[in-house]
């Protein structure tokens, strides 16, 4: 079996990476959930800013909010973000209700300027979280040092969280311990423990700053190393006793997300991630072509058995070649903050432009 439906059938969820109000208008959307079998959707300052941006389609609803005294580009962006996730909620909440509300989410982001503000983002996420009744709903929140305490307290308030930005082992620790750390305020405090996470891992980027730096043996090995290494943490904290008594054996753990998942050298496969990164109990979310491409010839080809051995016994190599994957986990997580909130940045300065014209 090929194809979308291969993943589902594994145990894989799969999640489109982008919105767009073309995506809905067109019942493109409606198709990607009801024919190609997506279950969720993200989606980030990049893909907003491309969707508002740089098309006409948000022209006239920017003018009726200027009409109506909405005068703020961050809060028109925002109003315009809810109505399109709003409408990809209400298309995916039927996979919700099927998997029992551990699928079918959207993801609306924390503005990324606060990416290291633990008030301005448990404000943010609270504030963003209020504006939708329907429960498919996960606030995206940077996996930094001061987004980990925000998740915790964000999980002890019981609002779903998707933890973005995540690359390195230790940044998905961190971002698995913060999930842990608010169920088990929720535990003290009588709550309910069924509350929502996925922890997108970033896996693409990895290879685009790693390759310059390596022989051409070893090119193309690092961002799929690492990510075995992340499945094994994650494996070995299924395991623990914590877990186990917080999560109801696995059903209510933070869930591994694959995340920029788009084969950026052309001389390897467009479905080279996906097919590697299939694994059971994991999402995978993609741009819309590789999404197609896999749909269309996409065979799965895990990388998972032995993960752990495999994973270390890659990173010596790197190591042996002078790649430092700790230093460069923590400069990716800084340049993906700062490419974020620089197209954040652009898409206000757009907004600005528009309504002056």
């Amino acid at each position: 079996m090929q194809g979308i439906r291969s993943l589902a059938t594994l145990g894989q969820s799969v999640w489109l990476d982008s919105i767009s109000r073309k995506l809905l208008d067109t019942g493109t959307l409606a198709h990607y959930v009801k024919d190609v079998g997506i279950t969720g959707l993200t989606s980030n300052p990049s893909i907003l800013a491309h969707a508002i941006g740089h098309s006409d389609d948000y022209d006239l609803a920017l003018r009726r909010f200027e009409a109506g005294g909405v005068l703020d580009p961050e809060e028109m962006i925002y109003e315009l973000a809810i109505v399109d996730l709003t409408d990809a909620a209400k298309l995916l909440h039927g996979a919700w209700e099927a998997s029992g509300g551990r699928d079918g989410f959207i993801s609306i982001e924390v503005p990324p300027e606060y990416a290291n503000s633990v008030p301005e983002t448990i404000s943010w996420a609270r504030r963003l979280r209020s504006r939708f009744t329907l429960e498919n709903v996960l606030v995206k929140v940077p996996g930094t040092a001061a987004g980990a305490q925000a998740i915790r307290d964000l999980i002890a308030d019981g609002i779903g969280i998707n933890v973005t930005l995540l690359f390195g082992v230790e940044h998905y620790v961190a971002a698995a311990t913060a999930f842990l750390d608010g169920l088990e305020l929720r535990q003290r405090a009588g709550l309910s423990l069924d509350v929502p996470s996925v922890a997108s891992v970033f896996v693409s980027r990895w290879d685009s700053a790693a390759n310059p730096k390596l022989p051409s043996e070893l090119q193309q090995q690092t961002g799929l190393a690492i990510m075995q290494g992340i499945w094994a943490a994650h494996q070995q904290i299924l395991a623990t006793e914590r877990c186990q008594e917080l999560c109801n054996g696995v059903d209510r753990m933070q869930r591994v997300l694959w995340a920029s998942t788009s084969t950026k050298d052309p001389d390897y496969p467009d479905t080279f991630y996906v097919s590697a990164l299939a694994a059971p109990g994991t999402v995978n979310t993609m741009p819309e072509g590789t999404l197609l491409a896999f749909d269309d010839h996409g065979e799965i080809d895990p990388i998972f058995d032995n993960a752990l051995e495999r994973s270390q016994e890659t990173c010596s190599r790197l190591a042996a070649a002078g790649l430092d994957l700790e230093d460069l986990a923590a400069q990716l997580q800084v340049e993906g903050a700062k490419s974020f909130t620089d197209d954040w940045n652009s898409l206000l300065d757009l907004v600005a432009q528009k309504l002056k014209h």
